[in-house]
């Protein structure tokens, strides 16, 4: 399907809740529209497919109340500038959509939350991405170096073939707000695996370090906690290239979520899970059992460190013997460590040392 007919495909499953709306009025029925409740109580970790999911209950948002009036309303002017930008060849960003909306008299939404939301309800209805309505998040994509050669199709639609190693600049290849087939193609690629990264820093001693040659890697740079799109560019890089993936982070509470967005899911995005979770991603990161192994440098865990390990310990992307040692450990030793903290060693130490020992144990590389 190209990138037209998915667009196209969206304003038909758009319509097609206008016209529901329309039929109960013609009805003579109060308005509504039916979708999963996008509760805590009603997302469930799904250990078939380890990801997180949408339960089975529903809610409605009726128009027998003001609130679930007013949100028929703005879903209304929603559907009509989703329209109009597909018609137009124009896109907004999610913060554009929020202030497009002070020209919707009373209809208009009271915060940027209130339209993201209206954004993912769309998609959960329609099981279209918001992509394929023309709309797209303030963030970028994150950064990609390594021998893989794809085609991307650029703002003018002539289609682009490129190296992400040899065609790009120090900085990489800029994963777009779009990876789907239609807008970039995995050609091909000598890599052996993806290695996503947390920080620039690293990315960038990585790089420097000539990382990705010597051991046959694609480097991604995950710019924290990652975009849609550079999960869905990891996945699609899994599935499509056949490429193992492993998560290098800080060894924090924050940076084990990262890693668990990445390879389960996250909850805010339980809909598009198996869009974007890589669930045989492995965690190369810093653990509490590093900071004791190599002697690493550290902080002291703050009270809201404590707080969200404690959590974590809960929560079942984490419910393995493996991180529930890790994390009691960690509340053990009240210490947490960074990436850069190996470069007590010295520069070269995180590419000579370190990765090729996590990447060995995993069979992923030989020492």
């Amino acid at each position: 399907m190209t990138t037209s007919e998915r667009n196209n495909e969206a304003v038909r499953r758009l319509y097609a809740i206008s016209e529901s709306i329309y039929d109960q009025l013609e009805q003579g029925k109060i308005p509504k529209m039916v979708l999963p409740l996008r509760t805590k109580a009603n997302i469930r970790f799904d250990k078939k497919s380890n990801v997180w999911k949408y339960g089975s209950q529903k809610g409605a948002r009726s128009a027998k109340k003001v609130q679930g009036a007013m949100m028929l309303l703005r879903t209304s002017y929603m559907l009509e500038l989703i329209r109009d930008m597909i018609n137009n060849n124009r896109s907004s960003t999610l913060r554009e959509a929020y202030y497009i909306s002070e020209g919707w008299g009373k209809a208009k939404f009271h915060s940027q939350d209130e339209s993201n939301m209206l954004a993912e309800d769309l998609e959960i209805v329609t099981q279209c991405l918001r992509e394929d309505f023309k709309l797209r998040p303030e963030e970028d994509g994150a950064r990609v170096i390594g021998d893989l050669n794809i085609v991307e199709t650029d703002r003018k639609g002539k289609r682009k073939a490129l190296n992400c190693r040899d065609d790009v600049g120090d900085s990489g290849y800029g994963i777009p707000y779009n990876v789907e087939k239609e807008k970039v193609e995995l050609v091909s690629t000598s890599a052996k695996f993806v290695i996503a990264i947390e920080t620039g820093g690293m990315f960038d001693r990585l790089v420097e370090n000539g990382f990705d040659e010597s051991e046959d890697a694609i480097l991604v740079h995950l710019k924290g906690q990652p975009a849609r799109s550079t999960r869905r560019f990891i996945k699609r890089l899994n599935d499509e290239m056949n490429l193992p993936v492993v998560v290098f982070t800080d060894g924090d509470p924050w940076s084990f979520r990262i890693y668990a967005s990445v390879a389960y899911g996250a909850i805010k995005t339980a809909h598009l899970s198996e869009y974007l979770a890589t669930p045989s991603a492995e965690f190369i990161g810093i653990t509490a059992s590093d900071i004791e192994a190599y002697d690493l440098p550290t902080d002291k865990l703050t009270d809201m460190d404590v707080r969200a390990l404690n959590a974590e310990l809960k929560d079942p992307r984490f419910n393995t013997g493996y991180w529930r040692t890790e994390i009691e450990t960690m509340l053990k030793l009240g210490k947490k460590a960074e990436q850069q903290a190996l470069a007590k060693y010295g520069l070269d130490y995180v590419t000579s040392t370190y990765l090729p020992e996590k990447l060995s144990h995993l069979g992923i590389m030989r020492k």
